[in-house]
């Protein structure tokens, strides 16, 4: 009877923490559903004129991610803003290896960016103060600039 109640207990619990699932860069965003790797974070979907979505998501850090999702639904662009960095491993995907064996295009103790291969990451911060944004440019939509990728 014990066991039963725990089990009830647990799968209760379990439903009432929000899931945070990230889409990765270049990911279809389906794919937020099965990547659950954080949790209880919360996210909206803002709708612009342009034809994108932006999806925010606030980590439980203070951070704010948020990604920018083509009409077709391919993540074309993620910005992050808050006192930690988030993992970049797990928002640029499939283009973490091309970052993380990147030459850096401009680096200091505060700041760095990538350029390669059509992946462009722009990192900056120290303690309690870090902010990005990494876009690929042959998936933004038509019309879009790298500038509202913030």
């Amino acid at each position: 009877m014990k066991s039963r109640l725990l089990i009830i207990g647990l799968t209760a619990s379990a439903l009432a923490v929000p899931l945070l699932a990230f889409a990765s860069l270049g990911d279809d965003v389906s794919s937020m559903q099965s990547d659950q790797l954080h949790m209880k974070g919360t996210s909206r979907t803002v709708r612009t004129e342009l034809n994108y979505t932006v999806k925010e998501i606030q980590l439980p850090t203070g951070t704010q991610v948020r990604e920018y999702v083509a009409a077709n639904g391919t993540v074309f662009g993620v910005a992050w803003k808050g006192p930690t960095k988030p993992d970049l491993s797990q928002l640029l995907g499939q283009y973490f290896e091309t970052y993380k064996n990147a030459p850096r295009a401009g680096f200091n103790h505060s700041q760095h960016v990538v350029e390669q291969d059509g992946l462009v990451v722009h990192s900056t911060g120290h303690m309690r103060a870090f902010a990005g944004n990494a876009y690929v440019l042959h998936l933004m939509p038509q019309g879009v600039t790298p500038q509202e990728i913030n």
